[in-house]
């Protein structure tokens, strides 16, 4: 069984890991960091864009205290990249994996900044199908 977390290096991707260690710490957990885009980048720009995020070795990974979290543990983890709409990128590589659960934080916004800003994890919800938590 494989749990996709959506990781941003925000608080709430932070406590979405946390949550997928503690509910799912015998399964494989896959960190997905996602660059969203610019309105006008091209194919070839996106790819470009996707090859140096997939080089870049210094690129940062995970928070030092999820590290130590997950080492403590004893998680099978491995940390991937893609480039797109964050929703539209989590779901096609849930199903591109065989990813069995996806794990995602929220920000929480309400009222006419949820409206106006849209939610990741409210997308997500809709069009996974397969089992998503929210983690607030």
């Amino acid at each position: 069984m494989a749990i996709l977390v959506a990781y941003d290096g925000s608080d709430p991707a932070q406590e979405a890991v946390e949550h997928a260690v503690r509910k799912h710490a015998d399964e494989e957990i896959i960190l997905l960091r996602i660059v969203e885009l610019a309105d006008g980048f091209t194919g070839a720009g996106y790819n470009l864009l996707k090859e140096q995020f997939e080089a870049d070795e210094e690129a940062p990974e995970i928070s030092e205290e999820l590290r130590l979290l997950l080492d403590e543990e004893d998680v099978e983890f491995r940390i991937e990249t893609a480039v797109g709409d964050p929703a539209r990128e989590l779901v096609e590589f849930a199903e591109d994996n065989a990813v069995d659960h996806i794990i995602v934080g929220s920000h929480g916004r309400q009222g006419v900044s949820r409206v106006l800003l849209g939610s990741v994890a409210e997308k997500v919800v809709r069009r996974a199908p397969m089992p998503v938590t929210v983690v607030r």
